[in-house]
């Protein structure tokens, strides 16, 4: 039994028709035009009305493009597909199946399979990945006031518009990474295009740099911000502020208390040294009315710009 098997295996074998397609992903940018390239090999010489071309969703086997006959046959294509799907008509003698497949979107984003078949046939399927440029990130603090030394922040990183999603890359001025501190988000628009938000969570230090920067996988673009917390930003704490106010202002009283001490014991020498100069000048009269003095008394200057009036 096995052995009559072998005929029939043989055959099926030579009926089968080399079709050629990209080993590597195909990557399209979205928006725009692409072509998924499919090449056969025929064995012989064929008409176009012998030849048959069919492409379709490997996984959900909806049509995509269907030609044979000589004509295309897009009677079953999905509609999804509808007005944007084509072959290269002038080449498909050639050996040429490729599809041209406009306005490409993330919903095309798939695996597609290429059938041809002349007297044999062949397939072959390749890969579909879509790709868009993110926006130039933009880095934001909050709070952004009333900052102090200490304080935890939350530096958030967003960009939008891009496709497939980023990867996010923190660092710090000294180049240190800080990956595994960031919570990721990603929220996808009607056209399945992401909005990347990245949030970085720091202990706030003083004139401190920190970068985020985004990488598209599949373009190998990157995209770069970063902030720069300098001491100008950070507000100066209100609990220090008051005290350095308190301390201010203690100082200033006990300047005021102690120059009016000087004043009051400066006035009281002057009082002091009057009394004496006036006591002496009354014994000298005394002394000179009698003739006899009893005491000796030095003689006594008072100098009356140094007396408080």
């Amino acid at each position: 039994k096995k052995q009559s098997l072998l005929p029939a295996l043989a055959k099926v074998l030579m009926t089968m028709m080399e079709v050629i397609v990209p080993e590597q992903p195909v990557v399209a940018l979205h928006g725009r035009d692409a072509t998924l390239n499919c090449s056969f090999s025929p064995a012989v010489l064929f008409n176009l009305t012998d030849l048959t071309v069919f492409w379709q969703l490997t996984d959900t086997k909806r049509s995509v493009h269907s030609y044979r006959e000589g004509h295309d046959q897009l009677a079953d294509q999905a509609e999804s597909f509808a007005n944007r799907t084509s072959l290269f008509p002038s080449q498909l003698g050639l050996g040429n199946a490729s599809l041209l497949l406009n306005r490409v979107g993330v919903a095309d984003e798939g695996s597609y399979t290429c059938f041809v078949r002349v007297q044999e046939y062949g397939r072959a399927a390749l890969l579909l990945q879509v790709a868009a440029s993110y926006s130039k990130p933009v880095v934001t603090l909050e709070p952004e006031s009333n900052l102090r030394p200490g304080d935890e922040v939350a530096l958030t990183c967003v960009a939008y518009g891009g496709y497939p999603q980023a990867d996010v890359i923190w660092q710090d001025g000294s180049g240190r990474n800080l990956t595994e501190n960031i919570t990721d988000s990603v929220v996808a628009n009607e056209e399945g295009l992401f909005t990347m938000t990245s949030v970085l969570t720091v202990v706030l230090e003083p004139n401190s740099t920190y970068s985020c920067q985004l990488i598209n996988p599949l373009l190998g673009e990157e995209g770069y911000a970063f902030v720069t917390i300098t001491g100008q930003t950070i507000a100066f704490p209100p609990l220090a502020l008051w005290v350095t106010v308190g301390l201010a202002v203690c100082l200033l009283v006990l300047l005021i208390a102690l120059a009016a001490v000087c004043r009051r014991k400066i006035k009281e020498s002057c009082e002091e040294a009057r009394r004496e100069a006036e006591e002496a000048k009354e014994l000298e009269e005394e002394e000179s009315k009698t003739g006899q003095p009893s005491h000796t008394w030095p003689s006594l200057y008072v100098n009356p710009t140094l007396c408080c009036s």
